[in-house]
């Protein structure tokens, strides 16, 4: 799966990662977001924003969504989840959104 978020490649092997900092779309909003990783044909989005299920029509986004849980976004509090991240990559599909964490 290719997924736009906020980690590297190394720390989720098997799907190809890129960072909205790296594709230099820091300042999108989320549907600028959601419509540029369309174009570009990614299939997943990883996310810490809580909020984005009740901002954006996910389904429609045609895009799988995962929406980690925690209390900080920082790498160190993030990386312990990285077993539960991968198996939601797993079993995520399309239009589809799942949670991980608290």
């Amino acid at each position: 799966m290719t997924s736009a978020c906020l980690g590297r490649s190394s720390e989720l092997p098997g799907h190809d990662v890129r960072t909205v900092g790296e594709l230099g779309w820091s300042s999108k909003r989320n549907s600028e977001l959601l419509a540029l990783m369309l174009a570009e044909r990614f299939e997943g989005l990883l996310t810490v924003d809580q909020n984005l299920e009740f901002q954006q029509n996910v389904r429609a986004s045609g895009l799988a969504v995962v929406v980690v849980v925690a209390r900080t976004n920082r790498l160190k509090e993030l990386h312990p989840m990285v077993p539960a991240i991968l198996d939601a990559l797993a079993r995520v599909r399309l239009g589809e959104l799942v949670r991980v964490g608290a």
